[in-house]
């Protein structure tokens, strides 16, 4: 049985439309992996940092919550280092434990402890040094005024960020280089 040469032509037409489009396949495939790759690493930067800044908060409550309990500020300190994993504050980052009382109408740093390594040396955003000024938050200081005589511990964490990719900064998207948590108690 011979198949006609109508049917022959057919059957090359569709293999030839068939190659075609696999090849236009190929080359869309091409041209959307880059793009897809790079919507892939922003998400992991940012979910990075996410899960940095969540470890931080946790440790900045610890830190606030031991001291108000008793533990020196350098005990304070020093157990947060050693809890900070994932983020090993032991090579890199900051954490500054610091006792605020108000004074005669005047929040003064009453103790302060800064455990520091690596490339991160950062200012207390409450002062530095013990009998120094204090600057506290508005909300911080409406508990002063309540409770004057108390003393508050705040615990500030800062630690360097590096991301995978630059793709954060070319979509306007931006995630700082330090990162930085504070809690008071």
């Amino acid at each position: 049985m011979t198949i006609p040469s109508a049917h022959r032509s057919f059957g090359s037409l569709t293999a030839k439309i068939s190659a075609r489009q696999s090849g236009q396949a190929m080359i869309e495939l091409a041209l959307l992996v880059p793009l897809l790759c790079l919507i892939l690493f922003m998400i992991i930067d940012y979910s990075r940092a996410l899960n940095a800044e969540q470890v931080m908060v946790d440790l900045s409550r610890q830190g606030s919550n031991m001291a108000s309990r008793g533990t020196t500020l350098a005990t304070a300190a020093a157990a947060l280092v050693q809890a900070s994993p994932p983020l090993n504050l032991a090579l890199a980052g900051e954490v500054i434990i610091t006792s605020v009382a108000r004074v005669s109408s005047t929040d003064k740093i009453t103790g302060q402890v800064i455990r520091s390594a690596g490339s991160v040396s950062m200012a207390s955003k409450i002062g530095t040094g013990v009998g120094t000024t204090a600057t506290v938050p508005v909300s911080i200081d409406d508990l002063f005024s309540k409770n004057s005589g108390q003393t508050i511990y705040i615990t500030e964490v800062y630690y360097p960020f590096q991301a995978i990719t630059p793709l954060a900064t070319m979509f306007s998207f931006v995630i700082p280089s330090t990162l930085y948590q504070v809690a008071y108690f």
